[in-house]
């Protein structure tokens, strides 16, 4: 009977291993329903929000008004006739005052406010698509890993920075009309906005109304803080378990050392993500694929890019 050989790992190996591992602890963990669910309060206080500032503007604004701006500025020119702007970040006070005091302790009202955006920061998106940033082989985690601490920045930060802008749009390439797919940066930009009466400074124009509407839309801001606030705890949360697991696989030699950890925390762990890592390279340069990709329509991904680097590699060597 002849005694199965073990399979070796290796550095590539022990991070495929590692990434299935992850995706466990994070199926498994609050955190990462806590993410999904601060997605899904946003999304659909969103929705409602459009309505709701739509209705605030125009009532300040009255669709007439706008109209008969337009109008000057068709016969007089924009500087002459009025400024009109398609804005999509609006100011929103609260009409009742609350006492506070003044640099001398005087009394004094204050009109609080909340700064209302449809359009979203790049760490919001990298929170927002962060599933999806990691099925394309990115890493969504580069900035929250920091902690604030930014003398921890490294070349490879850098590199994934440099992806994720590339990704989500904030390179200056990726916008063009030139370019046929969509970012997210500029959907997210173009997705709501409002014609006011006004120039571009959202900050120059005040939306009162009353308190119960005002809170809101503080609770509107919350929850899109509460998004990016959801990545960073999830974060935290899985960091802690991988950094203690890629302590392990680093010790481990052989794949079945590593089978047996997963057996021992219900992990689905089996040879065969080994072989489908291995043969993506190939599945990338089939015929269909490869079409693809010569139509300049279709861009690898990191993860697909090292794959092939690694098959090439392999290769190079049985041919020696």
């Amino acid at each position: 009977m002849t005694k199965e050989k073990r399979q070796t790992l290796n550095t590539e190996k022990r991070k495929v291993i590692g990434g299935v591992f992850q995706d466990h602890f994070e199926s498994k963990s609050k955190y990462k329903a806590q993410h999904t669910d601060a997605i899904k309060t946003y999304n659909d206080m969103r929705s409602v929000a459009k309505t709701k500032i739509e209705q605030l503007v125009r009532f300040h604004q009255p669709q007439e008004d706008v109209d008969t701006v337009r109008t000057m500025i068709n016969k007089y020119g924009e500087n002459n006739g009025g400024q009109l702007h398609h804005d999509n970040c609006f100011y929103v006070q609260n009409s009742t005052p609350r006492m506070d005091t003044d640099y001398n302790g005087n009394p004094k009202e204050v009109l609080d406010d909340v700064h209302i955006e449809f359009k979203a920061s790049k760490d919001f998106l990298t929170s927002y698509y962060r599933d999806e940033i990691r099925s394309k082989g990115l890493d969504p985690d580069y900035s929250v890993r920091l902690d604030n601490n930014y003398d921890k920045r490294s070349p490879s930060y850098y590199n994934a920075e440099s992806d994720i802008n590339k990704y989500l749009g904030w390179t200056n390439d990726n916008n063009s009309s030139t370019n046929q797919t969509i970012k997210h940066k500029n959907s997210w930009e173009n997705d709501f906005r409002i014609w006011v009466i006004g120039s571009s400074y959202c900050h120059n124009r005040m939306f009162q109304t009353d308190t119960q509407e005002y809170e809101w839309f503080r609770s509107f801001d919350i929850a899109k803080e509460n998004v990016v606030l959801a990545h960073k705890k999830l974060f935290e949360h899985i960091n802690d378990k991988m950094d203690k697991l890629k302590l392990g696989l680093k010790s481990y030699r052989y794949f079945d050392q590593a089978k047996s950890l997963a057996d021992k925390l219900g992990v689905p762990l089996n040879e065969s993500v080994l072989d489908a890592h291995s043969s993506m390279a190939l599945s990338i340069y089939s015929p269909e694929n490869l079409a693809d990709l010569l139509t300049d329509e279709v861009e690898l991904t990191k993860a697909e890019k090292i794959a092939i680097a690694k098959a090439q590699l392999q290769q190079d060597v049985r041919a020696n």
